[in-house]
């Protein structure tokens, strides 16, 4: 059909705009050939009459149908122009937050400026393995592609990243990188990417700088090659810098800085290091002072140097390097400020003693007056003379600039060249994928040379693109074998060959620079007579002479003349340069040294940009002269080498293509500026994609999409069997213009616009159905309603009227009394309400108020302690990380001094085997040798006799030792009786000036008392009557506290319970976490041990293989045997104090797990309760210096006592000094030795662990009573003391006898002393009492202390009884029960009295506070107690797996993997399986290693594996063999692990021995005595119990290989499930015709129509029956079943979901009824098979809420509400995500507004949830394993022959 027959009445078109660029508009009437006005009306609704172009009669572009807006790839765009391009991006970058879209083979990428969470490891993986049409666009998918076809091609592959500067070209770039090293598999080389990420801040600082368009604008281009090995895993890189913009270093434009590194010295003068540079500010510099901008906002210029400088030392830059590199900056910059005199107009000189000038020299290194005589003179050579000829002073400042680019360009190189050192691999590379980050097309006000070199390189990059795009295009036509006609498309090379041709542009300006009198005009007037009027691409400007223009592919750019001649001769002194190389500076001549042998690519750079290449081009026999030849080789002639050999390599790879997009200047967020995006699409090449597509057939169909697409626009009799003949049929009466489609092999191809003409009558074909269903339906519906109203409306009438009049009179009669009732009725109803309110509003006040400052109480209190916990905390992080770091960078130095010495070592080898070149060198070395080894000799006798001396010195030192220790003892013993001497004294004086005090006292207190007594009576008297009065008010006060009580202790109980049950939650989520961390340990364990025995297996393979040529013994394995001794010293010096060296030739045995693991326990419990002593002794010595402090300010009292307290103390030290030696005693008889020998009863080890224990248990009784005892005596002196100074010394106290002369006196003084003694003696007594009474109460409350603590011990042991799972509810509940025994103890006790309870309830919460703080430092410990437990156990792994690394199944029969202690019991046997100990490896190999688990499954009981074994072990038990019974275990889980390690990947495998295991475990559980597992045995079951072993901790080691086995199980399921899910769940129709297949792009998806070989949901199903029938053929656990299940469906929401969540094409509403419909089959599929209870469901409730998401209404405020509420399973990200992502696949379906979306976030605002987006389809839940009692007799269980077990007897 015509195109102008589209542009019909509601079409809308695009037309063109000044400010939008592109603005839509719609058709008011039909445009028919001839008119020359179009009437249209814009979307605000203003009228518009838009002139055609008379000449051209061209019609403006039509808009596409809004189904396809949005769309992934601009190729599926039926209209394929620019607005539609530029409308699509709009509308997926503003509304869809999409900054990623696909323009055929090409990647634009839009930056947001804002950071996105579509970059996580998660996203990579989701990505990896895809294809690229399969996902929505991402920089990952043209990473995962690039990496796809190196394998799949073995070609290599560049990535093309391009864009204007702050396009985002550098960030794209890094995440390209970043999916390489994580897909790539090589975790040991995926430091590389970080590696050349920290080159950024180097070559940032050095190559980047301020333009007007970009704060950090990159002034070169790299071109990054990621290398990779056979095994396409990252090995290195190497980075190639190109366009080195050098004229930046000497001439800045207004409003633009130099390089960042030049500010940054700057900034950073001040610093102590920088002084001998002698830099200041910024301004003073010429070099950085031109463009008047040397500040950037929001950028700290000396932060950037830190960075600078730590990037430098990460990639191996030293300090001095580093400082050698600042001195040649800064001398760069004092160059700058050198100033020129002029002599006359031929020659300047140099000021004298000029001080930038001499700065320079002292920096550079070099003579000032030679530098100075080269500034300003140069030489001339001719055939017979040299010539030093002086210069000008403008020609003197250009030689000064040069010379600086030049060192600049030089370092430059040398920088690079270092980083390359860094990424550098060793190994040899296969392939690689460069990243090519470019600059794109630049146009500026004013253009030079450096703005020309990158247009002709985008030029180059263009035309490399069009021919790839056309060939692609190409190779498409010619697989559908349609005929292929020539595309006309814009070829640029035209326009290469005016800049790169003979004669071209660069080619006369290398010929004007050979001239002697050349110069910018004149080489401009060459230009004008030679390609003026002559190539359509150049052209003059009107107003100027000295300028150009070329046509560019992007747009017209103008290059002004002036200086293009002085930048492409770049003219450098070599007299400069040899001064510069006579430096004493090392680091400046290592800068020159290349030059004469190769061109360096720098020192060839162009003023504008340098191109570096990787390695030097080394030219053949070079000719004398040929050096400086090349050296004087122009820029551009340069520039262009360069350029070739960069098309050279990209034309030798697969290209990708990254467009990057700035979406305006200002670097706001999703802000879309039109015009920029356009200037930047038509400079980039995407429109010119659209272009050549457009020229072809754009659109392509499958003939299967457009039968399901178009089948409505199809009649019955159209529809053939064949699809392709029917398409045709159909298309050849559709689309009468057979030019518009071709029919390919597979595909349709239309032309432009020609899918849109078909979506257009689909559209009316379907709106005219449904017009004509609604019109009928709607008028039946009218009909029936508008009858059913009519009839009912008659008979209402008939019957409202009688019944109106009736009620008409008994109103009128009642309504004159209504008003009257009314009246009062109202005013009481009224005043009532107001009382109401009022009453109401006070309560309400009072308890809202009380309950705010309770709040506010609280959360000043928990604020509090987490500030403490805080503070705690991040100091405790801040050490770990400290400690962490140092450990790290203490293994990367051994690390690093190892390789250097394997080095040294085999450059020693080599050297040694040339024995004969040595006898030549060192002749005489043998007698150097001999005397060499006669001074070893005498050494070693010197040392020997030193050894013996020292051991005579040890030996008098011991026996000295011992005579001094007898001789403190006996003076300590002297010293003792001298003090009880001393103490019987003093006390005797005390007790008489006691008495003589006493005396005084009393009669004092006599008269006190009685004028007590007369105050007391009078003050009852007053008191009795106050207190008649306050009675009446304490009654009713009493009567409201104690409703109030009852109220509160109500609320408590409430909250109580509340908060119980909330804690019961926690714990139980804690107890999962827990319980998944440690199935992720065991996980981990399981694969580090996998890959340790495959890297051994590799190691053996590669020993075994036999070497050519002469064989010799491999070098490296000293070397790795030093490497593993070494990693073992390093973990046993941080693990254990003491260590044993054993001999190479010894075999380390292994521990004793079980052991190791109770003396670990006991150990620390012996710690705590040392602890709890010191805390003790540390309270009693607070206690005494307190007395002490009180001793002084009065005369000392009752020395005796405080004296036997010391010596307790020091007693209680002394024997903690005892526990510690002890504990160090047992920590050493631990470390000595690991043979299991060690661990049997009767060893040293187990000796002194039981002698220790024995003490240790007596000792702590011994010191708690006596730590009563003392603190009993401390209260009582406290009450014997008063602190009234009564006491007088002794010696006043003989005064006063003396001075009673009189007898009557004494005699008097006697009877007073008698009655005093009396009344002390009565009072003696009663604190005697008193103090009687209370150490009964502390002697019962030590009674019921230890009453509790057997009980405690008791519930310990009955814990550790009980399986893991259950040991933690055991504990939870006994707590329980305990508080509320307790709480009913106390509620009895206090009943009568509220008050008491109330401060009861008080104290208790205050201790579950302290409880609480308490649990928290546990928690801490336990934390920390379970680092080092894993220590222990990776240590014991390391060990064990030596152990077992080259032992045959034989010898694994004698090494448990966990040899256990078995403690014996005494019970009956009965009912076992017999056989030889020889023959146990003939049972493990029939019973495990060869058994086919089909045929058991089949044909004989399930868990008969499981219960042979067990019988086995009972007969071990019976015969009291503990080794039998410890090899057979052992060699079962060998052998089990080994099976797995074989068939790991077969489903049934793993599934059969997981059943088993299960049924082994519970097998040991069922019959080994314990009344927990006894509940459901019969008594024949009893009687088959284990009589003498306790196998708790082997029932230990097989919950964890079950658990192994379960993981294995699950990734099994994973890798079956996984290609399923994708196409079963979301790219199937299994509702047919519910979902239409959109147009697609050049990058076809996946079809939904199910083909042969693709899955479906059937096929889905079909598996899970599969698996479900396995595991119950295999006897599996119904609960482990339920879990297995519920883990498989987690995968199958999460993998959909996650997919759902990436790809646009699967958001629609057809989709969410497709996916609801799948999960209803799912759901249906658990009913089948019970297993609706098995938490499976709600694996799935987040897809099914994504696919209701999909369908339900999302309009109106109403409807957010609705999401968020339902969505209560989606994070926040993914609702938002889902919403953005929603497709209308049909025009009658509505987008998702952007404000709905913002409302949607608002309301979600507050809800605390991830912000991940995908969820971890990796995870696990954490497995449990029910104890299942077997109801099967053992004597019943027969062995079939089949099984090969004849040499097993039944006993």
């Amino acid at each position: 059909m015509a195109a102008s027959e589209l542009y019909t009445k509601y079409a809308r078109v695009w037309i063109p705009d000044p400010e939008e660029v592109w603005k839509s508009a719609e058709l008011l009437k039909d445009y028919k050939p001839g008119d020359k006005v179009l009437q249209l009306r814009l979307e605000e609704g203003k009228d518009l009459e838009y002139s055609l172009d008379p000449k051209t009669k061209e019609l403006p572009p039509l808009r596409n149908p809004d189904i396809l807006v949005g769309e992934n790839d601009l190729t599926a765009l039926s209209y394929l122009h620019e607005p539609a391009v530029l409308h699509n991006l709009k509308v997926r970058f503003i509304d869809s937050k999409l900054i990623y879209t696909y323009c055929g083979i090409v990647l634009v990428a839009i930056n947001p400026y804002e950071q996105l969470p579509i970059y996580g490891e998660d996203i990579i993986n989701a990505y990896s393995g895809q294809n690229m049409g399969d996902m929505d666009p991402h920089i990952f998918a043209v990473a995962e592609e690039a990496y796809k076809q190196m394998a799949r091609d073995e070609r290599n592959q560049s990535i093309i990243v391009s864009g204007e500067s702050g396009a985002g070209k550098t960030v794209s770039a890094k995440y390209a990188m970043r999916y390489f090293a994580t897909v790539s598999g090589s975790a040991s080389e995926a430091n590389v990417e970080e590696k050349v990420l920290a080159s950024n801040p180097i070559m940032e600082s050095i190559g980047n700088a301020k333009t007007t368009r970009n704060d950090n604008s990159s002034r070169f281009g790299k071109y990054i090659e990621i290398g990779f090995d056979k095994r396409y895993r990252i090995i290195g890189a190497n980075m190639r810098t190109y366009l080195l913009e050098k004229s930046r270093v000497v001439f800045q434009a207004e409003e633009e800085r130099n390089y960042h590194i030049f500010y940054q010295l700057c900034a950073s003068a001040v610093l102590p290091e920088f002084k001998t540079l002698r830099l200041g500010n910024a301004n003073y510099f010429h070099y950085t002072k031109q463009g008047g901008s040397p500040v950037i906002d929001g950028v700290d210029d000396a932060k950037e140097m830190v960075n600078t400088r730590q990037a430098c030392t990460l990639l191996g830059i030293s300090d001095s390097y580093q400082m050698g590199i600042f001195r040649i900056l800064a001398g760069i910059l004092h160059l700058g400020n050198v100033e020129f005199a002029s002599r006359d107009s031929d020659s300047c000189t140099v000021p004298p003693k000029h001080e930038p000038l001499t700065i320079f020299c002292d920096l550079m290194g070099v003579e000032y007056e030679e530098m100075a005589h080269w500034l300003c003179h140069r030489k001339l050579a001719t055939a017979t003379e040299t010539y030093i000829k002086p210069i000008s002073k403008l020609h003197a400042i250009n030689a000064r600039d040069a010379l600086a680019k030049h060192i600049y360009a030089n370092l430059f190189n040398w920088i690079v060249d270092h980083v390359n050192k860094a990424l550098h691999a060793a190994v040899k590379q296969h392939s690689f994928i460069g990243v090519l980050d470019i600059y794109g097309f630049e146009t500026f006000e004013i253009n030079s040379f450096e703005q020309f070199c990158i247009n002709y390189a985008n030029e180059k990059l263009q035309q490399q693109f069009n021919m790839h795009v056309f060939k692609l295009e190409q190779e498409e036509y010619m697989k559908e074998q349609i005929p292929w006609t020539l595309i006309d498309f814009y070829d640029n090379q035209p326009c290469i060959n005016l800049i790169e041709a003979k004669m071209g542009v660069l080619d006369l300006l290398d010929e004007e620079c050979k001239m002697p009198k050349g110069s910018d005009d004149s080489w401009a007037q060459k230009l004008y007579n030679t390609h003026l009027n002559k190539c359509a691409l150049f052209e003059k400007p009107r107003m100027s002479n000295k300028a150009f223009i070329i046509k560019h592919f992007a747009d017209k750019v103008e290059y002004q003349c002036e200086g293009f001649l002085e930048k492409n001769k770049d003219t450098v002194y070599e007299e400069q340069i040899r001064v510069l190389k006579s430096s004493k500076f090392k680091l400046l001549p290592e800068l020159f040294q290349d030059e004469e042998k190769v061109l360096s690519p720098t020192s060839a750079a162009p003023s504008g940009r340098v191109p570096l290449t990787r390695m030097p081009v080394k030219p053949a026999k070079a000719r004398p002269g040929q050096a400086s030849k090349e050296h004087k080789k122009t820029v551009g002639h340069q520039f262009r080498n360069s350029l070739h050999l960069l098309m050279e390599t990209l034309n030798a790879t697969t290209p990708h293509y990254v467009r990057c997009i700035k979406p305006n200047d200002f670097k706001f967020p999703f802000t879309f500026d039109e015009k920029r995006a356009v200037q930047q699409l038509r400079a980039c090449g995407v429109l010119e994609t659209i272009r050549i597509s457009a020229a072809g057939f754009p659109s392509r169909w499958t003939y299967q999409e457009f039968f399901s697409r178009y089948r409505v626009l199809m009649k019955q009799r159209d529809v053939l069997g064949d699809r392709k003949q029917t398409c045709k049929n159909v298309l050849e009466k559709l689309i009468q213009d057979k030019d518009k489609y071709q029919f390919g092999k597979t595909k349709i191809f239309f032309r432009a616009g020609q899918v849109a003409y078909l979506e257009k009558i689909r559209a009316d074909k379907l709106r005219a159905a449904c017009i004509r269903i609604q019109k009928t339906i709607r008028g039946w519906l009218m009909r029936k309603k508008y009858m059913r109203m009519r009839k009912a409306a008659i008979t209402i009438q008939r019957h409202v009227r009688g019944y109106q009049a009736r009620c008409y009179a008994k109103f009128l009669r009642r309504t004159r009394a209504a008003i009257t009732i009314q009246k009062f009725q109202r005013m009481y109803v009224v005043r009532k309400r107001y009382r109401c309110m009022r009453d109401a509003t006070i309560a309400l006040q009072a308890l809202l108020r009380g309950y705010m400052v309770r709040n506010k109480y609280q959360m000043m209190l928990r604020e509090h302690k987490s500030v403490v916990i805080q503070k705690h905390v991040r100091g405790w992080l801040a050490r770990r990380r400290y400690g962490r770091t140092l450990r790290a960078i203490v293994y990367l130095q051994c690390c690093y001094r190892r390789m250097m010495a394997k080095r040294e070592l085999k450059k020693l080898k080599i050297e040694a085997r040339s024995v004969e070149r040595y006898k030549k060198l060192h002749i005489g070395l043998e007698n150097k040798i001999m005397q060499l080894q006669r001074k070893i000799d005498e050494q070693n006798k010197e040392y020997k006799s030193l050894l013996e001396k020292m051991t005579a010195l040890e030996v008098t030192y011991t026996t000295e030792t011992e005579k001094l220790r007898g001789d403190v003892e006996r003076l300590r013993l002297s010293e003792e009786e001298a003090r009880s001497a001393t103490s019987r004294v003093l006390s005797l004086q005390e007790e008489i000036a006691k008495l003589r005090t006493e005396l005084h006292h009393t009669q004092a207190e006599k008269k006190s008392i009685e004028e007590r007594a007369d105050k007391y009576k009078h003050e009852t008297e007053q008191l009795v009557s106050e207190l008649k009065e306050q009675n009446s008010l304490l009654k009713t006060e009493k009567e409201e506290l104690n409703r109030r009580i009852h109220d509160q202790a109500k609320e408590i109980t409430e909250s109580m319970e509340k908060k119980l049950v909330e804690e019961t939650k926690q714990l139980e989520l804690d107890l999962n976490d827990e319980r998944l961390r440690y199935q992720n340990l065991l996980n981990e364990f399981s694969r580090l041990e996998e890959r340790y025995d495959d890297l051994k297996d590799e190691m053996n393979l590669m020993v075994s293989i036999p070497k050519p040529g002469h064989k010799r013994t491999d070098s490296t394995h000293s070397s790795n045997e030093s490497e593993y001794t070494f990693s073992s010293e390093i973990t046993e010096a941080e693990d254990l104090p003491l260590r044993m060296e054993q001999e190479p030739s010894e075999k380390k045995a292994a521990l004793d797990m079980s052991l190791f693991l109770k003396l670990q326990k006991r150990v620390s419990e012996l710690e705590q309760e040392k602890q709890s002593l010191q805390d003790e002794l540390d309270r009693k010595e607070e206690q005494a210096l307190r007395a002490k402090a009180k001793e002084e300010e009065r005369p000392p009292i009752r020395g005796a006592e405080l004296e036997y307290e010391s010596l307790k103390r020091q007693e209680l030290e002394s024997e903690n000094k005892k526990l510690k030696n002890e504990l160090n005693e047992l920590q050493k008889a631990l470390t000595e030795t690991r043979a299991p020998e060690v661990t049997a009863p009767g060893a040293p080890a187990y000796r002194v662990l039981l002698d220790q224990l024995t003490s240790v248990s007596e000792e702590l009784e011994v010191r708690k009573e006596e730590v009563l005892i003392l603190r009993s005596q401390l209260v009582s002196q406290k009450e014997a003391i008063q602190p009234k100074h009564t006491m007088t010394d002794a010696t006043i106290l003989l005064e006063d006898v003396q001075k009673m002369k009189d007898k009557g006196e004494i005699a008097q003084a006697y009877i007073g002393l008698k009655e005093t003694n009396r009344l002390l003696e009565s009072q003696l007594q009663s604190q005697r009492k008193s103090h009687e009474n209370e150490l009964e109460s502390l002697r019962g409350e030590i009674q019921s202390l230890k009453e509790e603590n057997n009980r405690q011990q008791q519930l310990l042991a009955q814990n550790l009884q009980l399986p893991p799972e259950a040991r933690i509810e055991a504990s939870l509940q006994h707590e329980i029960t305990r508080l509320t025994n307790e709480n009913l103890f106390y509620e009895e006790l206090y009943a009568d009295d509220p008050k008491k309870y109330q401060l009861y309830r008080i104290s208790l919460y205050k201790r579950m506070i302290d409880l609480m703080e308490q649990l928290e430092k546990q928690d801490k410990t336990v934390r920390k107690l379970k680092k080092q437990l894993k220590v222990f156990a990776k240590k014991i792994g390391e060990l064990e797996v030596g152990q077992m690394e080259n032992i045959s199944p034989g010898q694994i029969i004698d090494e448990p993997i966990r040899p256990v202690n078995i403690p014996r019991k005494e019970k009956d046997f009965q009912g076992m399986l017999e056989y030889k100990k020889e023959d146990e490896q003939k049972l493990v190999k029939n019973l495990i290693l060869e058994l086919k688990p089909r045929g058991v499954a089949v044909n004989l009981i399930p868990g008969l594996p499981a219960y042979i074994l067990f019988m086995c072990v009972r007969h071990a038990d019976y015969l009291n063999d503990d080794q039998k019974v410890r090899s057979l275990l052992t060699s079962t889980i060998n052998g089990i692990k080994k099976v797995l390690k074989k068939r790991g990947d077969d489903f049934e495998t793993v599934s059969f021995w997981l059943s088993n295991t299960c049924r082994f475990l519970h097998c040991l559980k069922q019959y080994s005595g314990e009344e927990g597992f006894m509940k459901h045995n019969t008594p024949r079951q009893n009687e088959h119990c284990l009589t003498n072993f306790d196998l708790a901790e082997y029932r230990q080691v097989l919950s964890d290989l079950a658990i192994q086995i379960y993981q294995q199980l699950v990734r099994v399921l994973e890798n079956i499930l996984q290609p399923m899910i994708v196409s079963g769940m979301l790219e199937h129709e299994t509702i047919q015709g519910v979902s239409g297949v959109k147009p697609t792009g050049l990058r076809k998806r996946t079809s939904s129509i199910a083909d042969e070989g693709t899955y479906t949901l059937d096929s889905i199903i079909r598996q899970l029956n599969s698996f479900h029938s396995v595991m119950c053929q295999h006897g599996m656990d119904p609960e482990l079943i339920k879990q297995v299940v519920k883990q498989m469906f987690y995968i199958i929401g999460a993998v959909t979901l996650n997919n759902l969540l990436l790809r646009k094409d699967m958001c629609s509403w057809s989709k969410g009824m497709q996916i609801r419909y799948n999960v209803s089959q799912l759901e249906e599929w658990l009913r089948d098979k019970n297993l609706m209870n098995s938490g499976a469901k709600e694996t799935l409730e987040p897809l099914i809420q994504a696919a209701q998401l999909l369908q339900v209404k999302k309009k109106t405020d109403e409807d957010a509400e609705a999401i968020c509420s339902m969505c209560n399973a989606l994070t926040t990200a993914q609702i938002v995500k889902v919403l953005n992502l929603y497709t209308p696949v049909n025009e009658f379906e509505e987008r998702v507004l952007v404000s709905f979306i913002r409302t949607i976030q608002v309301r979600l605002r507050d809800r605390k949830d991830s912000p991940q987006l995908l969820m971890d389809a990796k995870h696990i839940f954490p497995v449990t394993f029910p104890f299942n009692p077997s109801s099967l007799a053992l004597e019943t269980i027969q062995i079939p022959a089949s099984l090969g077990l004849g040499f097993i007897s039944r006993v």
